[in-house]
């Protein structure tokens, strides 16, 4: 069976392949707990900005262009069957991002995550990157979803609260959007000791 032909065989395959690497390329890797939290805060993280990336550079423009378009097949089949189903990934990568951010602050020699969120000492980039996270996350979870149930139907609404809905899901997500761009710049600021 090619696992190549699903989505869990391909991510198990990734996941398989990526440990022959760790174990049986260059002699003994040092992987520790540390390690395999970032390595999976890394994972979530693309799944998360990768989603809010498509969600603002293709979805939105394409469904407002569908909308225009007098002709065509209207947005029907991306806010039925894609778009819920790119919101599970898009939310839920969101909190594996977070959680996995939280473990590796607390986890990180000389930083922590108290030091982090009060953006003491050398934890101020990396502090400032997981404020933005937290926004983010925040934004996720009580801005966008909530707002994208009423917008898809998954929650009934009024053509006022989906109006209303439509503009804060899109401004949250836009707000996100901004706050990706300096939050990953913290994060690998901080990560390769890079100045800022």
């Amino acid at each position: 069976m090619n696992p190549l032909k699903s989505v869990h065989g391909t991510l198990a395959l990734g996941f398989i392949t990526a440990a022959i690497i760790m174990f049986c390329v260059g002699g003994k890797p040092e992987f520790n707990l540390l390690s395999m939290t970032v390595w999976f805060h890394v994972f979530f993280g693309v799944i998360w900005i990768g989603l809010l990336y498509y969600f603002n550079f293709v979805q939105v423009p394409a469904v407002g262009e569908a909308l225009g378009d007098e002709g065509g097949p209207g947005p029907a089949a991306i806010n039925k069957y894609v778009a819920p189903r790119a919101l599970w990934w898009f939310r839920w990568g969101a909190l594996g991002t977070w959680l996995t951010g939280a473990s590796a602050l607390e986890s990180l020699p000389g930083v922590g995550i108290k030091n982090a969120f009060l953006l003491q000492d050398d934890a101020m980039i990396i502090g400032l990157g997981a404020w933005m996270g937290t926004i983010m996350l925040f934004n996720v979870w009580v801005l966008i979803w909530p707002n994208q149930k009423k917008i898809l139907g998954i929650v009934e609404a009024t053509a006022d609260e989906i109006a209303k809905g439509k503009f804060v899901a899109l401004m949250a997500s836009r707000t996100n959007t901004f706050l990706s761009i300096p939050m990953l710049m913290c994060m690998v600021g901080h990560a390769h000791n890079l100045p800022l």
